[in-house]
């Protein structure tokens, strides 16, 4: 039995080594698992070990039978490589020399070939060409001229040609050709120089914006050294001025022979690195092409066709030239590449003006400025209407006046320009107006509409600073305190300067006197106040969400912006060198603006507070034909009191200016709406001094009449020991602190306001 399962074991041992010789190694897992997992693991280890020693052995014996044969071939193939070494280097000798015997016979024959050539042609044409070289010598000259585009000489030639050696010779074929093909060549070299001239002429056309942008930096490089020398009179020489440069240009261009053998079109300078010195904009052009073609046509007896020709392009050309853009307002850009082109041209046609005799004359550049002037206004006019960047049209300015400088450096008349550029001042301050517009509507939107707080003497100074603001009671007063305006005061004083600094702005270069810049800065700045700022300010006081207390405060800002017209005033007179005193100058007419404000929200007051007391009356439900008085206070009564006793609070923060308030209430059968009245001249009256039962003191006594016959007619009765203790109280608690009337509703006891109530 144990035989038995020895030798079923032996037989599982030896599948298991089968499999694991037949299979996969990624797959062997299973079958180790399956070693393991049996109780045999020590004799399937024996033997895998004899299976091993088995396959070794076999190896080895393989091995050694195929070692003999593989040295025998290694040595073999030794022995190949190294005849197939021998003979690759006799080949090579062998080439070598064939090759080296073989290029001496080649040589040999060439020379040989290149003797038989020349003795051939020798015989053939020494006798033929004896008496006609000296006229194919002039030919080939002629024909050299023509292809390296040197007209004019070849003409010349062509001249020569025919009248000098053509009639030795002219019984010879060859002659009669060249006679008949010289009206030929002769249309030809008028052909290519035209072909010459319409290159230049596209060439010009194409880059007259980099010759226009070349000219202007020139004018403004002479522009800032005119600058620097009017600024320091004493610094001068190192640079010539715009006329010398434009004339020592001229003049080496005048030295060009018109024979010149350069080729047409503009210079490359867009490679070259930026100098201090720009190159004057004729040094960029060669204009070689046109002397050219017009000495050609003048020899050829048709200098009127080109005349006509160059006169009726150029017209074409500045045509275009002056045709701009659709987009051309977008940016600033475009107008410059427009302006460039146009002054380009004209830098073009003026030196050909100095430099040819009667290619163009003075009458002729004058119709196309004409045309120039008129087409380039027209343009301006129309799209600058769309520019509302006042940014952009300040550049636009600025952009004119070089343009304007620079062909006015060239002789042509520019004071239309400045006129259209009057117009575009008008522009520019509705864009000003538009822009500060939007600015105010900002700072009137997010300012607080309370006093602004001060901790310190830095933020003191700096406030006074910003604002011209002078209270010897304010100074005195220790920190913290409160200036009486708000935010917006020192925010719109400032943006008002900032306006007349970009007005300011505009005015330059436009060669305007003092008075007229002053006379335009001060039109500007009334219509920003008389006009923006003063819808601004309508607009927030005419706001449903606006309170009692922003009303006030506005009442409050515009007075001190009323007392700082005169500081800008004089800011103008300073940045303007204008005496206000001056014949004809503008006044600012802030006070006015300021006034209507102010007078707008007091009106606004007034509407509102008899609003809120009709609210009032309206919502109590009094019994008017009541016989006795209740036994308490009404509430209505008491709210009414109450919410005027918070208004007076309010109102004595009122300065002194606002008691030019235009309400009329003399008539007190008004009520209730001469309530108000009563209020508001009680909030007066606390600001006024009262000095020896002054008007002040007449003003608090009409007050209390006023209010008093308000109650008799609110009330079924007020008795008259009640009438005479309210207006003794009054009295006595309008008493002078430091030479100010010190007033509030508390003077009223609270038994009359509760007897008071009780009557309705």
């Amino acid at each position: 039995m144990a035989e038995l399962e020895s030798l079923e074991t032996a037989a599982e041992h030896e599948r298991i080594l089968r499999e694991i010789e037949s299979t996969d190694t990624a797959c062997i897992g299973p079958t180790l698992r399956s070693v393991y997992d049996g109780e045999e693991h020590g004799r399937f280890m024996e033997k895998l070990e004899a299976r091993i020693r088995n396959h070794d052995r076999e190896i080895e014996k393989m091995c050694n039978f195929h070692y003999q044969g593989f040295v025998d071939s290694i040595t073999e193939l030794l022995k190949v490589r190294g005849e197939a070494q021998k003979l690759k280097n006799q080949v090579t000798d062998t080439n070598r020399k064939l090759q080296s015997e073989g290029k001496e016979l080649i040589i040999a024959m060439e020379e040989l070939k290149q003797c038989r050539l020349q003795q051939r042609n020798i015989s053939a044409t020494v006798d033929k060409l004896t008496l006609c070289l000296p006229v194919l010598e002039m030919y080939s000259k002629l024909r050299e001229q023509m292809k390296s585009k040197r007209h004019y000489p070849a003409l010349k030639t062509l001249e020569h040609l025919e009248h000098t050696y053509l009639p030795q010779v002219s019984h010879y074929r060859f002659c009669k050709v060249m006679v008949d093909n010289i009206p030929k060549l002769r249309e030809e070299i008028k052909e290519v120089s035209m072909s010459d001239l319409k290159d230049f002429l596209e060439s010009i056309r194409k880059h007259s914006d980099k010759i226009g942008e070349t000219a202007m930096k020139q004018a403004q490089q002479q522009r800032n050294l005119d600058n620097i020398v009017s600024q320091h009179p004493r610094i001068s020489g190192g640079k010539k001025s715009k006329k010398e440069a434009c004339a020592g240009s001229d003049l080496e261009v005048k030295n060009t022979s018109p024979m010149s053998e350069q080729d047409s079109g503009i210079l490359d300078v867009e490679d070259e690195e930026e100098d201090d010195e720009v190159p004057g904009a004729q040094e960029l052009v060669d204009f070689s092409p046109v002397y050219r073609c017009l000495h050609i046509y003048s020899v050829l007896g048709a200098r009127e066709t080109f005349e006509n020709y160059y006169r009726k392009q150029r017209r074409k050309q500045a045509r275009l030239v002056l045709q701009p853009p659709s987009n051309m307002h977008e940016t600033l850009d475009g107008y410059r590449k427009y302006f460039n082109q146009i002054v380009g041209f004209f830098v073009v046609e003026d030196h050909i003006l100095h430099t040819t005799q009667g290619l163009v004359n003075r009458a002729y550049i004058d119709e196309l400025w004409e045309m120039a002037l008129s087409k380039t206004i027209a343009a301006l006019r129309t799209h600058s209407s769309y520019c509302s960047d006042p940014s952009l049209v300040l550049d636009l300015k600025n952009l004119i006046v070089l343009f304007a400088d620079t062909l006015q450096g060239y002789g042509f008349p520019v004071n239309q320009l400045f006129d259209m550029l009057l117009e575009i001042q008008d522009q520019y301050s509705e864009t000003l107006l538009k822009k500060w517009s939007g600015v105010f509507r900002n700072i009137l939107d997010s300012d607080n509409y309370s006093p602004i707080p001060v901790t310190n003497e830095e933020i003191y100074k700096k406030m006074v600073g910003q604002f011209p603001f002078q209270d010897a009671e304010l100074e005195k007063q220790p920190f913290p305190k409160k200036f009486p305006f708000s935010e917006f005061v020192p925010k719109v004083y400032n943006q008002i300067k900032e306006f007349i600094y970009a007005c300011l702005k505009f005015s330059e270069d436009l060669h305007l006197s003092s008075t007229e810049v002053d006379d335009m800065i001060r039109k500007s700045t009334n219509l920003l106040l008389t006009r923006t700022l003063s819808n601004c300010l309508q607009n927030v006081i005419k706001r449903k969400n606006v309170g009692l207390t922003e009303l006030v405060q506005i009442i409050i800002n515009t007075t001190h912006l009323e007392k700082s017209c005169k500081f800008l005033e004089e800011f103008i007179t300073n940045i303007t060198n204008v005496l206000p005193e001056t014949v004809h100058t503008t006044k600012l007419y802030g006070t006015t603006t300021f006034k209507d404000a102010r007078h707008a929200a007091e009106e606004e007051i007034y509407t509102n507070l008899n609003q809120k007391i009709d609210q009032f009356l309206q919502l109590a439900d009094y019994d008017w034909m009541a016989l006795e008085p209740g036994s308490r206070a009404s509430d209505y009564l008491v709210d009414l009191i109450g919410f005027l006793r918070s208004t007076f609070a309010v109102f004595t923060h009122l300065p002194m200016a606002s008691t030019d308030f235009s309400w009329n209430c003399t008539d007190a059968a008004d009520a209730p709406h001469g309530t108000f009245c009563l209020i508001h001249q009680i909030g007066i009256s606390s600001q006024l001094e009262i000095r020896n039962a002054g008007p002040s003191s007449c003003l608090v006594e009409r007050a209390l009449e006023v209010f008093i016959f308000f109650l008799k007619r609110t009330v079924t009765c007020v008795l008259p020991l009640e009438v005479e203790s309210l207006r003794h109280n009054f009295r006595r608690q309008c008493v002078v602190h430091g030479g100010k009337c010190t007033t509030s509703l508390s003077f009223v006891p609270d038994t009359v306001l509760t007897k008071l109530g009780a009557m309705v």
